[in-house]
């Protein structure tokens, strides 16, 4: 090929040729060198590690927290998710998914212009951020270790990039977390656990052995879902028909509960207590956990994993909202009152205690099949995956072909734990399933 030359004594026409071919070369070179943040503040180009480690922090603050309502875990996830993906938000074209997306939420700041950020240092600021706010009243232990790892990541963050871009990058990550948290607050989440009196008659939910706990979390099926619309037409309308008839379908899907319980294999019973979560990690912190492991699995970058934790925690938590609006609309009764009760086993208990609100539908099985879902949606089939969450109990890790099955492992243990009837495990799997539905139609995840 001839070289290009320009000529002094060349035509005129023949120079402007040249620079006609050669302008957009130009062009984009300048553009380039003008604005380095084009390449430079690209969030894919980092690691995840700072979202490891806040992780395993939220999954150590949600395992020590006491008197929290489980439900209130899964919606811990949510919010933080949120607040680590717009810590970043402006790094990834995944952002062109979620922007304007977030039901509600206004005030996050903008990045400045040509200026370049630290997105690993962002996120690091905005979680430490975020869950001081959201584990306030945390122990000073815990408080303590939340200081010391965002200094610590921080002190690491300084020592490879210049401190202006640090300080830049640290004070835009707390400015969102900030406003994720204001929004958090006006969620409804203050009138959750309002005085409740629970309606009386034939087949309604009471309280339970051996606590005898009121109605928990009677209201948080009011609050406002993350995304806009992931409830409608989630409902799934009225449970089997309460009949105290041996010959009836209510009566048969209790004896199932009972026979199950009778009955149990070494791996039911183990199945039942792995997903018991309380005492443990919580059920929002056991699939937090779950993420933790298909990030390393899948070496995600850190785009990836803040888009990932977001997403599925929003499928943590907006499943909720619809399974307990579900719950407090219907109150049916828990099968330990109907097997005592009804079938007069007086003192018959179930493997786990029966938790403190209606039986339909079971949140293990909605939330589960919600967020199965979201991670086929975000990792596709990754193979066998093995659940090593509760290793530091000594249970014995589970494994799984799919995602999918993951949830339906997790819902199912429910009726071996003795708490939930089988027809109620079915119709939350397709309860969460069409949350998860919703949620993806308005990304237009595909």
């Amino acid at each position: 090929m001839k070289k290009l030359s320009l000529s002094l004594n060349m035509p005129i026409w023949r120079i402007i040729f040249c620079f006609t071919l050669l302008a957009p070369i130009f062009f984009v070179a300048c553009k380039k060198k003008d604005n380095p943040s084009q390449v430079d503040n690209d969030a894919s180009r980092y690691s995840s590690d700072v979202i490891d480690k806040w992780i395993t922090m939220q999954i150590r603050l949600m395992r020590n927290s006491t008197k929290i309502p489980n439900v209130l875990f899964s919606r811990y996830y949510a919010y933080t998710g949120v607040a680590a993906f717009e810590a970043l938000a402006p790094g990834t074209e995944l952002n062109e998914v979620i922007n304007g997306k977030w039901n509600g939420l206004t005030g996050l700041p903008h990045t400045e212009l040509f200026k370049k950020y630290h997105w690993p240092a962002s996120v690091n600021a905005s979680l430490a951020s975020i869950n001081r706010n959201i584990f306030i009243n945390a122990s000073s232990i815990d408080k303590a270790a939340i200081d010391s790892l965002e200094n610590a990541v921080n002190a690491y963050y300084l020592s490879t990039e210049n401190r202006e871009v640090i300080t830049r990058s640290d004070d835009f990550g707390k400015a969102v977390a900030t406003a994720v948290f204001n929004w958090s607050e006006a969620d409804g989440i203050k009138s959750f656990s309002n005085p409740y009196t629970p309606p009386v008659g034939s087949g309604l939910w009471v309280p339970t052995s051996p606590a005898f706990a009121a109605a928990s979390t009677p209201y948080f099926g009011n609050l406002r879902p993350i995304i806009a619309g992931s409830g409608d037409n989630t409902q799934p309308g009225a449970p089997i028909a309460y009949s105290e008839s041996a010959k009836s379908l209510f009566f048969q899907m209790a004896l199932q509960v009972y026979n199950a319980h009778q009955n149990l294999t070494p791996d039911q019973t183990a199945q039942g207590l792995f997903w018991r979560d309380i005492p443990g990690v919580t059920t929002g912190g056991h699939w937090e956990s779950i993420l933790q492991q298909v990030l390393k699995q899948t070496k995600s970058h850190l785009d990836k994993a803040a888009f990932a934790y977001a997403i599925t925690g929003v499928c943590n938590n907006d499943p909720c909202i619809s399974c307990w609006k579900t719950k407090y609309t219907y109150n049916l009764m828990r099968p330990i009152t109907y097997i005592r009760n009804v079938m007069g086993y007086t003192a018959w208990n179930p493997l786990l205690t029966t938790p403190a609100h209606p039986e339909y539908s079971p949140a293990h099985a909605t939330l589960s099949s919600a967020t199965s879902e979201a991670f086929i949606k975000l990792f596709g089939n990754i193979g066998s995956f093995t659940d090593h969450t509760y290793d530091y109990l000594g249970f014995t890790p589970r494994t799984f072909n799919s995602f999918r099955a993951i949830g339906e492992d997790a819902a199912n243990s429910r009726l071996y734990a003795g708490i939930h009837y089988q027809p109620s495990i079915d119709t939350g799997l397709i309860q969460g399933r069409k949350v998860a539905a919703n949620i993806f139609a308005k990304l237009r995840v595909h």
